[in-house]
């Protein structure tokens, strides 16, 4: 490898960082919903996987239905954070032009 490789692989890769710090960008600011239970729980997390908002309709909250509500938060707390992997995935796939990402790249990645 030459000099001259050498500087445009470093060129390169100071692109590649530019650009993935602007994805990274776009994906905190993205808003990803989830829910369950028809709707009485609903969740928003950014597209860095971080929860936002947790809604609850009141109808539901009682000590009876208290196992329920834990299995509908887990539920769509899940779906969104889904949702978010997969807008992860789209964009870094823009980013590499199509390669696909090996598994757990992302999380490597933060």
């Amino acid at each position: 490898m030459g000099l001259g490789d050498l500087m445009g692989l470093m060129r390169d890769f100071g692109s590649l960082r530019q650009k993935l710090a602007e994805i990274q960008g776009d994906l905190e600011r993205e808003r990803i919903e989830g829910e369950a239970g028809g709707g009485m729980v609903r969740v928003t997390v950014n597209g860095r996987q971080e929860l936002l908002d947790l809604t609850i309709d009141p109808q539901i909250v009682s000590r009876d239905d208290l196992p329920l509500l834990q299995d509908m938060v887990k539920g769509a707390v899940g779906q969104a954070l889904a949702k978010a992997r997969d807008k992860q995935r789209e964009a870094m796939a823009k980013l590499l032009g199509g390669v696909p990402l090996p598994p757990g790249l992302l999380e490597m990645l933060g």
